[in-house]
């Protein structure tokens, strides 16, 4: 009951941080600190990849009809082509996170997953963010607008959030304000690229679990990871409703500042206690 509690917590901290620019994989691992689930290692590194799937349903929920290019009028079934330009921009903004993260996804994972490293990250971005926003003019491109060397431009920047506690979402944010998106366009498509993005690392993820480990998951493994993933579902309902109610009045500032604190603090911990 002890392992299911603490799944559900896990649940609750990566749907609130998946979606909000503050580093859903740096508050996991700073979570790991100080909550261990009694898993193996090798389950561990499978768990806290998979459960963003929950967060990726929680899009394709809230966003099904934008992104479901197949429509039915007058009992036809026909592709829209709007919709098959989106994903195709998509696709290409997949691109080079795709290639690095399989290059370098274990040395990534050896390096670089660590609490300093999450701290310092938090730290950097969460400044960049207040100075970004305080610099930056507000585009105006539409969603319809964005074109595919702005998709490859925001997928670029994504390449930052493999490093843990840059965060994904935060990372093709501050792309998108350089690069003269509208916050609302760039939140937006920030969600509909985690869709691609997250499903494949999941898959990479459990193809080196069951080359390593094999098909065998416990009861309690299972029961763990459904309870987490389904929890991260829900939570994340409400939190890409809320991030999008409150980018139509208000801007990334208070990430930067929660980032820096954050930041702050678990570096001092670290140094005085470790």
């Amino acid at each position: 009951m002890i392992e299911i509690l603490k799944a559900i917590l896990f649940g609750i901290v990566e749907g609130i941080t998946e979606w909000l620019p503050i580093s859903s994989t740096g508050h996991m691992i700073l979570l790991d600190e100080f909550i261990k689930l009694g898993v193996t290692d090798e389950f561990y590194e499978l768990f806290q990849v998979v459960i963003q799937l929950g967060a990726i349903l929680a899009v394709v929920v809230i966003y099904f009809k934008k992104i479901w290019p197949l429509k039915k009028e007058n009992g036809k079934l026909s592709l829209d082509k709007n919709i098959l330009n989106l994903w195709g921009k998509i696709l290409v903004a997949c691109i080079p996170a795709a290639v690095l993260g399989l290059l370098f996804d274990d040395w990534l994972d050896e390096h670089l997953y660590n609490a300093v490293v999450v701290s310092i990250a938090l730290i950097v971005y969460g400044v960049l963010f207040i100075i970004i926003e305080d610099k930056k003019k507000q585009g105006k491109t539409a969603k319809k607008e964005i074109t595919y060397k702005q998709a490859l431009q925001v997928g670029a920047f994504q390449l930052l959030a493999l490093i843990p506690g840059t965060s994904r979402s935060g990372s093709t944010i501050l792309g998108g304000l350089l690069i003269g998106m509208d916050r609302n366009v760039i939140a937006e498509f920030t969600f509909f690229l985690a869709i691609p993005v997250m499903a494949g690392a999941s898959l990479l993820k459990l193809v080196k679990y069951i080359v390593k480990v094999g098909m065998a998951f416990s009861g309690l493994e299972i029961g763990i990871l459904l309870v987490a993933t389904i929890t991260a579902f829900i939570v994340s309902l409400f939190v890409i409703k809320f991030l999008i109610s409150y980018i139509r009045k208000h801007d990334f500032k208070v990430f930067g500042y929660y980032r820096i604190i954050l930041g702050i603090l678990v570096l001092l911990y670290f140094l005085i206690m470790k």
